[in-house]
């Protein structure tokens, strides 16, 4: 068992472009519909206060951390910040080892067979398998089949509550949601709307 799995559901509300204006009132919608896992993208202005605000308010069982991490110094910003998620578009061993280091929960992004073992063999909690809609959950269940059986693989990229399904049979076992969930400006009632739509379609997998 990963210790990515104490977070349930395992599903990365992706807020990309997040302000701080906004994210208490989104990450009170998000935390009140059954997310649990809340990751601010750095390569948008403010990400790091986000994060610590975020931070601030999470509830005992969630999660905060930051996303497109790619270097050292991204780490070690988002720890300072409260963020104890690492994840990132692709994988990296030094700047994994440096969130390992720091006792933050790890997920590189992984492409093929070569990344996704390589990434679990330096001890990732779970592999994001990205970009999602462009390697298909056919590919997805190609490398389940040579991975470990305790491999975590979270897809990200095109997931939406009308094709998880689909995700899960071919081998899923955990999200990454962005523009299909969270998108600036959206509206409270909406943003609540599609996170429960998206845990539903989890628990009904």
């Amino acid at each position: 068992m990963s210790a990515i799995d104490e977070y349930q559901p395992p599903l990365v509300a992706i807020l990309r472009g997040l302000t701080e204006a906004e994210a208490p009132a989104v990450a009170a919608a998000l935390f009140y519909s059954g997310f649990r896992i809340l990751e601010v993208p750095l390569n948008r202005p403010g990400a790091l206060e986000c994060i610590r605000l975020l931070d601030s308010i999470k509830p005992s069982d969630a999660l905060v951390g930051g996303g497109t991490m790619t270097s050292i110094a991204d780490v070690d910003a988002v720890h300072a910040a409260g963020g104890r998620i690492m994840v990132a578009p692709n994988f990296d061993p030094l700047v994994m080892q440096r969130a390992r280091d720091l006792g933050m929960l790890t997920l590189p992004g992984v492409a093929t067979p070569t990344e996704a073992l390589a990434a679990l063999a330096a001890g990732a909690d779970a592999i994001k398998w990205f970009p999602a809609e462009t390697l298909g959950p056919s590919g997805l269940r190609s490398v389940k089949t040579i991975l470990p059986p305790t491999a975590r693989v979270w897809p990200v990229g095109g997931v939406s509550a009308g094709n998880l399904h689909e995700w899960v049979r071919a081998g899923a076992d955990g999200f990454g949601i962005g523009g299909r969930l969270y998108e600036p400006g959206i509206a409270l009632p909406e943003l609540e709307s599609r996170a429960r739509e998206l845990v539903a379609a989890w628990r009904a997998r």
